[in-house]
C-alpha cells in the first residue's frame, strides 16, 4: 500500500482485527527496507452519523524523558528540552493516557521552576497545557479507578502551575480547565484507547482540591486583569457544585473575590463575573461560613460602592440585574450580620433608597435618583422593603430606621388603590408593593410605636379594612406570595392589616390599645367578624380563618383586663364565639387553621368574657359551657390545659356550678366522670404509682411520678423553681383539682366507687403538693450539706410526718371504700345468681309441666291417675265441718276424661220437695209453681247458670 493512503470502512463492517497497525519499524517490500507507512484509518460512526479519524497510537518512552529533565548533567541542554517537549505535545495531540499522566506533570513541573531562566520552554510547555483540555485516554474500563489517585494530583498540580510567571501559561491552563466542561463531540479517537467520561475529570479536579488552588493563586493577579478575568471565568464553572463550593470557601474565596469587585475594569466582567461566583457560593457551599467571610468591613465597602454606583449610574438593562443580584448579596449578609452593615453606612443609604420616592429626603445620593418602573426597579424595590425587614432585626437599626421616616413612608401604601395617579405604579404592581409594605410594616411599627401614634396608623389601618370590607368594584390579581388567596377581592389586604394591627397591639402598649378603643375598633371589628361569617358559610378558606383568628386575637389584647372594654364586647361578641366554639371537631386536623381559630376564640372567651358577670350569664344562657364541656370530652392535648383553665375561672359564677352537674356526654358521662378520667390519665402518663384499685403505694410520694422522681432533687437559686412547683403547670391535675373544690368532693352523680378512690387523693391534692414541697426542701439542705437548727428540723419532721399520715388515711379509707364496693359486689352477684337459680326452676317447672301434659295426653293411664289426684286434691281441699241442713252440690261433671278446668257451666240439682224455706226457695229459680200432685218444686235436676 503506497504510504499516506487512507483505508475508509464502515465500523459495522471491518473488525478491529483487519486494521493494519503501524509499530513504527521497517515494512519489507519486494526484499527491500522501505520506512513503514502510516496508516490512517477513517471510521464512520453509524450511531452518530458523523466520521472519526483512528490514530494509532505509539508508546513513549517517558522515563528516558523525565531522567533528560532530572539529570543535573543535562540541565543546560535548553534546546534539546524544547525539542522534546515539542515532541511529546505532538505525540499526545490526541489525548494524554492515564497511565502516563503523573509522568508529563512531573515534566512540567520541572519547567515551570526552570521558565523565568529559560522563556523559550513557555512555547511547548503551553502546547502540552493545551492538550490537558482534551479527555484523558484509557485502555480499560477500571483505569479510570484505578489511576483516580494519580489524575487527582496531576489535576491539583496543574493549578499549582499558575505560579509560573507567564501569563501565556496561566491563560493556557484556564483554558483548559475550562474545557472540562466543554461537552462538544470529540471527532479524533486514538487506536486501542477510549476517552475517559465528560464528568471524570471534573470528580478528579474535586478530588485533587483544583478549586481551592485556583481561589488561593488569586492573590497572583492583583494588577493583571485579562488573566484575573480568565482565572473568574474558571471559578464561575467550579463553583456550580457543593463540593468545589466547600473547597473554595475554605480558601476565603467570598473574601478574596468580594474586597477586590471595584478593582479597575473597562469591561465590566470583572464584577458580572465575581456576583456570579458569590451567588454560586451562597447558593452551593456552606452558607454561614460564607456570611461570615462577606461580613468583612472592606467586603461591605465594596458591595456598597458597588451597588452605589450601579445605581446612579447604571442605565443598562444588563446594569440593573446586576445591582438587584448585589443588593441580594447584602440582604443576606444583613440576615446574619447587620452590625457591619451599620458600621460601613450602607444600612442608612438601603434605607434611604427604599424610602426616597415616599420621602423627601436631602441626601445627595437620591437627589436626582428615578424610578423607571421596569421590572428591575419593580424588583429592586421589593428587595430593599425586605432589607428594611432584615435591618429591623437588629435593635441597633432602630435609630436609622427613625431617621429614614420609614413608618410615614410605607403608610403611604396603606390606602385605597382604585385611582392610581400619574406618578403611582401600574394597578398589580402597586398592590403587590402595597401587600409587602402593609408586611413590613408588622415588622417595623412595633418598634417605633412614637412614629406609628405621630402618623395615626390606628386610623390609617381602620380606614382601610373599611375599604376592605366595602363593596366597589376593585378587584386584587392576587400576584405574589403576599397576594395568596386576594384574586378577585380584597382578603389579601385584609389578612395583612389585621397583621399589621396584631403586631401593634401584641406590644402591650396602653396608649395604642385605648386609642383604638376610643375611635371603635371593637365594634367595626366584631362587625368584619360577623360579615365573614355570614358571608363564607361552611368554606373553608385558610385566609379567611387566619382574618377571623387575628380579630379574635385582636379583641382579646384589647379587652384583657379591662371591665370596661369587656362590656364593648357585649352580647354580639359572645354570640360570635358561640357560634364559632360550635365548629366541628373533625376540622381541627384539617390543616387550614381551623385549630389556630379555635385556639383564638377560646383565648377570647377567657380575656372578653370572664370577668364581666353580665357576658358570663349570658354566655350560660346560650349552654356555652356545655360547649367548654363538649371540648374537655373531645381531650386534645394541646387544648385540655387552656379550656379546663377556662371552666376553672367559670367555676367562680355560682350559676355555673349547675351547668356542670347538668352537662351529660355522648356517652351519658357526668362531668365529674370526666375529670376523673382525665387525672387517671394525667397520672397514667406521669407514671405516677398506684394498684390496681388506684389506691396510693407509696405514702412518702402520693403525687410524684416516674419521670420526676428520675429527675431527682438539684439545688436552685431562689429566683428558680423547682421541679414540683413546674409539675404544676405542665399538667391539668391543679385545675382538675380547682373545678372539684367548686363542685365539691360528695354526692356527685355518676360517680362509681372506684371513681370516689380516685377522689379521695384529689380531694387532699393539696395537702399532698404542700408535703411534697416541703420534702423537695429537706432533699436540697441535705444535698447542699446544710443542717438545719434543732426547731426547724423538728418543723420538717413534724410536716413530713403528717403529710405521711394524711397518706395514709387516705389509703384506709381508699381501702375501706374497696371493700365496701366489694361487698356490694359480692351480694349484687349472689343476687343475680339466685334470680338466675329461681329463672332456671322456674323454666325446669314449665318444661315438667309441659311433660306431664303430653303423658296426659297420650298415656291414658297416666290421664286416669292425674283425674285420681285431681279429684283427691279437690276433695282435700274442701272443709270437713259441714252446716246442718244444707245440701251439697257435685262441680264435676260426670264420665268427663279431662283434667282441666270444666268451664263456667255446671248442673245442680234443685231444693227437695221435702224441704221448705231453703236456701234456694225464695229465688227465682225457685218456680213457685204447684204440679197436679201438690208437690214442691216443678222439676229436678233442671239445669241453670252459676256464674263466677
Amino acid at each position: 500500500m503506497p504510504a499516506g493512503q487512507e483505508l475508509t470502512a464502515t465500523r459495522a463492517l471491518l473488525p478491529a482485527a483487519s486494521m493494519p497497525v503501524s509499530n513504527g519499524g521497517p515494512f519489507v517490500r519486494n526484499g527491500k527496507k522501505t520506512p513503514r507507512p502510516i496508516v490512517r484509518l477513517v471510521v464512520t460512526d453509524t450511531e452518530l452519523g458523523e466520521q472519526r479519524e483512528v490514530i494509532p497510537f505509539q508508546s513513549m518512552e517517558l522515563d528516558r524523558v523525565l531522567k533528560l529533565f532530572e539529570d543535573p548533567f543535562s540541565r543546560d541542554l535548553t534546546e534539546r528540552h524544547v525539542r522534546i517537549l515539542k515532541k511529546t505535545a505532538k505525540h499526545y495531540c490526541s489525548g494524554i493516557p492515564l497511565k502516563d499522566l503523573a509522568q508529563i506533570s512531573k515534566i512540567l513541573n520541572i519547567c515551570a521552576e526552570r521558565i523565568e531562566e529559560h522563556k523559550e520552554l513557555i512555547e511547548p510547555m503551553c502546547e502540552i497545557l493545551k492538550i490537558f483540555g482534551l479527555p484523558f485516554l484509557k485502555e480499560k474500563a477500571s483505569d479510570e479507578t484505578n489511576y483516580s489517585p494519580a489524575v487527582a494530583d496531576s489535576l491539583s498540580q496543574l493549578g499549582c502551575l499558575m505560579r509560573v510567571p507567564s501569563s501565556d501559561v496561566r491563560i493556557q491552563i484556564c483554558n483548559s480547565i475550562t474545557n472540562f466542561y466543554n461537552s462538544s463531540s470529540i471527532k479524533q479517537q486514538v487506536e486501542g484507547f477510549q476517552p475517559t467520561s465528560l464528568n471524570y475529570k471534573i470528580q478528579m479536579a474535586e478530588a485533587g482540591g483544583l478549586a481551592e488552588t485556583l481561589v488561593l493563586s488569586l492573590t497572583l493577579f492583583e494588577n493583571q486583569l485579562h488573566e484575573k478575568l480568565c482565572l473568574l471565568k474558571v471559578l464561575q464553572l467550579l463553583s456550580n457544585t457543593s463540593e468545589n463550593c466547600k473547597l473554595m470557601a475554605k480558601a476565603q474565596a467570598a473574601c478574596r473575590i468580594c474586597s477586590r469587585l471595584n478593582d479597575p475594569d473597562p469591561s465590566g466582567q470583572l464584577l458580572f463575573r465575581s456576583s456570579e461566583i458569590l451567588w454560586n457560593l451562597l447558593e452551593n457551599g456552606p452558607k454561614e461560613e460564607l456570611v461570615n467571610q462577606l461580613r468583612n468591613i472592606e467586603c461591605i465597602y465594596a458591595l456598597k460602592d458597588s451597588f452605589v454606583h450601579l445605581l446612579t449610574n447604571g442605565v443598562r438593562h444588563y446594569d440593573r440585574q446586576l445591582r438587584n443580584d448585589l443588593l441580594v448579596i447584602a440582604t443576606l449578609i444583613a440576615e446574619h450580620h447587620s452590625s457591619s452593615m451599620v458600621e460601613s453606612g450602607f444600612a442608612k443609604q438601603l434605607i434611604s433608597f427604599a424610602t426616597f420616592s415616599e420621602v423627601k429626603s436631602h441626601n445627595p445620593l437620591v437627589k436626582n435618583l428615578k424610578l423607571l418602573h421596569s421590572h428591575e426597579d419593580f424588583e429592586m424595590k421589593k428587595l430593599l422593603f425586605n432589607m428594611l425587614v432584615v435591618l429591623s432585626k437588629d435593635l441597633s437599626t432602630t435609630q436609622l430606621l427613625n431617621d429614614g421616616k420609614v413608618v410615614l413612608a410605607l403608610f403611604n401604601y396603606v390606602k385605597s388603590n382604585e385611582k392610581p395617579g400619574a406618578q403611582d405604579w401600574p394597578t398589580a404592581r402597586f398592590e403587590e408593593l402595597q401587600l409587602h409594605a402593609i408586611a413590613t410594616l408588622s415588622t417595623v411599627a412595633p418598634l417605633l410605636l412614637e412614629d406609628y401614634m405621630t402618623c395615626q396608623g390606628n386610623t390609617r389601618i381602620l380606614l382601610f379594612l373599611e375599604w376592605c370590607i366595602s363593596q366597589d368594584t376593585f378587584t386584587g390579581k392576587g400576584n405574589s406570595f403576599h397576594g395568596t388567596g386576594g384574586r378577585g377581592n380584597k382578603h389579601a389586604q385584609m389578612r395583612y392589616s389585621l397583621r399589621l394591627l396584631r403586631s401593634v397591639v401584641s406590644v402591650g402598649d396602653e396608649t395604642v390599645n385605648q386609642d383604638l378603643c376610643d375611635q371603635g375598633a371593637i365594634s367595626q371589628l366584631l362587625g368584619i367578624l360577623r360579615s365573614i361569617v355570614k358571608n363564607a358559610g361552611s368554606s373553608d378558606d385558610s385566609t379567611l380563618l387566619e382574618i377571623q383568628s387575628d380579630i379574635l386575637f385582636i379583641l382579646s389584647t384589647i379587652c384583657e383586663n379591662d371591665l370596661h372594654k369587656k362590656e364593648l364586647f357585649g352580647t354580639e361578641g359572645v354570640d360570635m364565639l358561640i357560634n364559632l366554639l360550635k365548629m366541628d371537631p373533625a376540622k381541627f386536623y384539617s390543616g387550614l387553621g381551623h385549630n389556630k381559630l379555635l385556639f383564638c376564640a377560646l383565648d377570647s372567651v377567657w380575656c372578653c368574657i370572664i370577668g364581666c358577670f353580665t357576658s358570663e350569664d349570658y354566655f350560660l344562657e346560650k349552654e356555652g359551657l356545655f360547649l367548654i364541656l363538649d371540648l374537655v370530652a373531645l381531650n386534645l392535648k394541646s387544648m385540655n390545659n387552656l379550656v379546663l383553665g377556662i371552666l376553672v375561672e367559670f367555676c367562680d359564677n355560682p350559676k355555673t356550678i349547675p351547668h356542670i352537674n347538668t352537662w351529660r356526654g355522648k356517652k351519658n358521662e357526668t362531668a365529674a366522670k370526666l375529670l376523673i378520667e382525665l387525672w387517671l390519665q394525667e397520672e397514667k402518663e406521669l407514671g405516677v404509682r398506684r394498684d390496681e384499685y388506684g389506691r396510693i403505694i407509696d405514702a412518702k410520694k402520693p403525687l410524684v411520678g416516674q419521670f420526676q422522681e428520675e429527675q431527682g432533687v438539684t439545688p436552685l437559686p431562689a429566683n428558680c423553681s423547682s421541679i414540683a412547683i413546674i409539675e404544676v403547670a405542665e399538667n391539668n391535675r391543679a385545675k382538675v383539682y380547682s373545678v372539684f373544690s367548686k363542685l365539691g368532693f360528695e354526692n356527685l352523680p355518676g360517680l362509681s366507687a372506684l371513681d370516689y378512690v380516685t377522689l379521695s387523693v384529689i380531694s387532699r391534692y393539696l395537702d399532698f403538693k404542700v408535703g411534697e414541697i416541703w420534702s423537695e426542701i429537706k432533699a436540697e439542705l441535705k444535698a447542699e450539706n446544710i443542717n438545719p437548727v434543732t426547731s426547724d428540723q423538728e418543723v420538717l419532721d413534724v410536716i413530713e410526718k403528717a403529710t405521711e399520715n394524711i397518706c395514709k388515711i387516705v389509703a384506709s379509707h381508699q381501702t375501706e371504700m374497696i371493700e365496701n364496693h366489694q361487698q356490694i359486689e359480692l351480694q349484687e352477684e349472689q343476687q343475680k345468681y339466685a334470680e338466675l337459680k329461681a329463672n332456671r326452676k322456674q323454666s325446669e317447672l314449665v318444661i315438667k309441666s309441659w311433660d306431664n301434659f303430653l303423658a296426659r295426653t297420650s298415656n291414658y293411664e297416666a290421664l286416669k291417675k292425674a283425674k285420681r289426684i285431681q279429684e283427691k286434691s279437690i276433695e282435700s281441699s274442701r272443709p270437713k265441718a259441714r252446716q246442718k241442713n244444707t245440701t251439697l252440690h257435685s262441680t264435676q261433671i260426670p264420665h268427663l276424661n279431662t283434667t282441666v278446668a270444666c268451664g263456667r257451666v255446671v248442673n245442680v240439682e234443685s231444693t227437695p220437695a221435702h224441704i221448705t224455706g231453703g236456701p234456694l226457695s225464695g229465688t227465682d229459680i225457685n218456680l213457685k209453681k204447684v204440679s197436679a200432685r201438690g208437690g214442691g218444686v216443678a222439676q229436678k235436676n233442671k239445669s241453670v247458670k252459676m256464674l263466677d
